[in-house]
């Protein structure tokens, strides 16, 4: 244990070295850590299993645990409720209190993450069994290993670098893991509606350890495309919905150009890709012998930072209607648009947030560089805390999103162990 009268005169350098160390002698304890919470399979809807894991290692801690559950019928009222179609009941998040020992004059902070994985699909295709968290060549297997158990192994162990070393914040230090996130963001919103409060929150998605303080939103759309079936040996009487759809898919992507023309971000270093439209769905057609009469386009559509949904809807819509006001069989025959399923704002913390600063410092510390600041094109809890919490939010955490989501996700062992040493000086700078 380090003295805190060394604690009281170091640099931001020296705790660095200090954390780092003590970081590494725990490498062999997080990795083990990290690979019984990817073993566990969960799956929206059968997240308590994952919870109660991560509960039981934050009582071993010393913190105060609290078991929240999320309640469709306190939450649907919330304007950013979205009703993911699963089950209401036992879907639980875990929020662990390190409690402050100034919290009156100190500042506390949030760290934030989600347990529930998508679905591993075909089984087959992967090279080692998904849940099995196989290590290889110091990286670690598994659906979750990136999105994000060990975003959250990293904070658990950011805590319990600083407890070993004798540390104590000033502020509160709140530890949350919560469900639903990948299927509309449920339990991070049960937190705000209990009232869990910080004065800042760090998400810990794959950012590949860039601070992203910004997200694009995301709105979920159903096209119908009327067409006029006939049988195929008459097509020229006939009006294919396929050919009418894919006309629209090429409006759309016209009007994706053009939004993001007008909406340049410092943020994002691809301009074209800030808050882009995608159709992921495509459905028409009974028989292939048949001029279709009808088909369905799924997708979604991105919100860009300072554009609230109703605008987005408002301009996407017009899209539709101009392009179809110039299509004779259209203009008689309008698509209709449906709103549906998950429906993210965007959100954004301030540029100049204290918060922003202290994780940078402290990247800079463990690393030698500053991190890079970039914005993210994938909904996030961050729209939550920033928009109906009100609390300064950044994204920051270990992997790489290209990972998510994949066949053979996957994520770099070290990259986890430097999460921890930044997470554990920040935690050490901004709750002093």
């Amino acid at each position: 244990m380090t003295r805190p009268s060394v604690w009281h005169t170091s640099t931001i350098g020296e705790r660095a070295t200090l954390i780092s160390a003590a970081v590494d002698e725990l490498a062999a304890d997080l990795t083990s850590f990290a690979q019984g919470l990817v073993r566990i399979p969960s799956l929206p809807g059968e997240e308590a299993a994952a919870h109660e894991y991560v509960a039981h290692k934050l009582r071993a801690l010393g913190l105060s645990v609290d078991i929240v559950e999320s309640r469709f019928d306190e939450l649907r009222g919330h304007p950013a409720f979205n009703d993911d179609g699963l089950t209401p009941e036992g879907r639980i998040n875990v929020v662990g209190r390190w409690p402050g020992t100034r919290s009156s004059e100190s500042r506390s902070l949030i760290l934030n993450g989600h347990l529930d994985v998508v679905s591993a699909g075909n089984s087959s295709l992967w090279t080692e069994p998904p849940f099995a968290a196989i290590v290889r060549g110091g990286r670690m297997y598994g659906r979750g290993a990136c999105d994000m158990k060990s975003g959250v192994t990293a904070a658990i162990f950011a805590v319990q670098t600083l407890r070993q070393l004798g540390r104590s914040p000033g502020g509160d230090v709140i530890v949350q893991a919560v469900s639903g996130e990948e299927s509309g963001g449920i339990g991070t919103l049960t937190t705000i509606v209990k009232g869990y409060r910080a004065d800042a929150a760090i998400i810990l998605e794959p950012t590949r350890l860039r601070m992203c303080p910004i997200q694009s939103g995301a709105l979920t759309f159903r096209v119908r495309v009327q067409g006029r079936s006939i049988h195929a040996c008459m097509k020229r009487l006939g009006v294919s919905a396929i050919e009418k759809a894919c006309y629209l898919i090429s409006s759309l992507n016209r009007f994706d150009r053009d939004r993001h023309a007008a909406r340049p971000s410092p943020y994002y270093p691809d301009a074209l890709n800030i808050a882009p439209i995608s159709v992921g769905t495509i459905s028409a057609g009974d028989w292939h012998s048949t001029v279709p009469q009808e088909a369905v386009l799924e997708g979604r559509c991105g919100v860009f930072a300072g554009e609230s949904i109703e605008e987005t809807k408002q301009a996407f819509a017009s899209a539709i209607r101009e392009a179809s006001e110039a299509d004779p069989w259209l203009c008689e025959h309008p698509p209709v648009l449906e709103w549906f399923e998950g429906q993210f704002e965007s959100g954004e913390t301030d540029r100049d947030a204290p918060i922003l600063r202290e994780l940078a410092a402290c990247h800079r510390a463990i690393v030698g560089d500053p991190p890079d600041v970039e914005g993210v094109t994938y909904g996030s809890d961050l729209r939550l805390f920033t928009n109906h919490a009100r609390i300064p939010a950044v994204l920051y955490g270990p992997g790489d999103v290209a990972n998510a989501h994949a066949v053979d996700e996957s994520i770099e062992l070290q990259d986890v162990i430097t999460a921890t040493k930044v997470l554990a000086l920040t935690i050490d700078t901004w709750c002093r």
